[in-house]
């Protein structure tokens, strides 16, 4: 005999976790979805955050623009490529007032500024103190 908690999990699909950062101009935002989620449903993430409406937005996946009824399985968002550690880019373009979409533009990570001398990591054969008397 079957109990119902076995035939529960047996007809579950097993549907992961995908990592995203999506990205527009200066603007990064870091999200996670299912792969089930469909990018319309993502874009309704970015309108709770942003304040555009999904009919305002468009997300490109390598500068392709996907579509709104596609899971983000299917456009390639797996749990093996937009993990937490390395989260998958989707790039976001919005609608212009006269009815065009802008350009998709993200800008580069600005690059951290050197760390002081006093930061970086000593000799392990002396202390903090010794080094700051040479």
């Amino acid at each position: 005999m079957v109990n119902k908690a076995s035939l529960t999990l047996a007809n579950k699909t097993c549907v992961l976790d995908v990592f995203l950062m999506i990205r527009r101009h200066k603007t990064t935002i870091f999200t996670d979805a299912k792969e089930s989620t469909t990018v319309y449903e993502l874009k309704r993430i970015v309108e709770g955050i942003l304040k555009r409406p999904p009919e305002e937005q468009r997300l490109y996946k390598d500068e392709v623009m996907l579509n709104d009824c596609q899971t983000l399985g299917n456009c390639g968002f797996t749990n093996q490529t937009a993990r937490p550690q390395a989260p998958a880019t989707v790039g976001l373009a919005f609608r212009l007032s006269d009815d065009s979409f802008e350009q998709l533009r993200v800008e580069s990570f600005s690059t951290p500024p050197e760390l002081p001398d006093v930061m970086k990591p000593q000799d392990s054969g002396s202390t903090a103190n010794e080094q700051a008397v040479q």
